[in-house]
């Protein structure tokens, strides 16, 4: 398989930056062609398309009105652009913390190892044995995959500007 193109993979991820800030990650294609981050990449409406569609393929974006061709980012192209940005690490700390507590029981176990490969994606590092700290704005994200995987009565999502001794 072909590696995509440097200026093909610097679009998507501008395209799934680009869902992620906008409200309900929700724009219509003609938004996309006059965006700063992707203006100066010169993009034809029909270079737009081919990636958007491959997007569509992936379970990253969904097409939500065929007529007015608008498109939201799925929970999975969230997880992408939240590890994206993460990689890329320019995005300014918003001063706040974001702790996760669990006591998952026993019986969970696989809930509770999926908590816990979720928290190392999303770059939580282990404070305690089940408490896990991150300055990545992904608290939402976060209590939705909870919510998610059904373990929500034993999770504790917390974001805080004021933690220390």
């Amino acid at each position: 398989m072909a590696r995509p193109s440097n200026k093909k993979k610097l679009v998507t991820d501008s395209i799934l930056f680009i869902l992620e800030k906008s409200i309900d990650g929700y724009l219509a294609f003609d938004d996309f062609i006059h965006n700063p981050m992707l203006s100066r990449e010169r993009l034809r409406k029909s270079e737009l398309s081919r990636i958007m569609e491959a997007l569509r393929k992936q379970g990253l974006v969904e097409l939500l009105n065929d007529e007015e061709l608008s498109f939201r980012l799925t929970d999975s192209g969230r997880d992408r652009a939240l590890w994206k940005k993460m990689q890329i690490g320019d995005e300014k700390w918003d001063g706040k913390w974001r702790l996760v507590i669990w006591d998952v029981p026993e019986k969970r176990r696989a809930a509770r190892d999926l908590l816990r490969y979720k928290l190392k994606q999303l770059g939580f590092k282990q404070w305690q044995q089940s408490v896990w700290a991150s300055k990545v704005n992904c608290t939402k994200l976060l209590r939705d995959f909870i919510k998610k995987v059904g373990i929500a009565d034993w999770v504790m999502v917390m974001e805080s500007d004021n933690v220390g001794v």
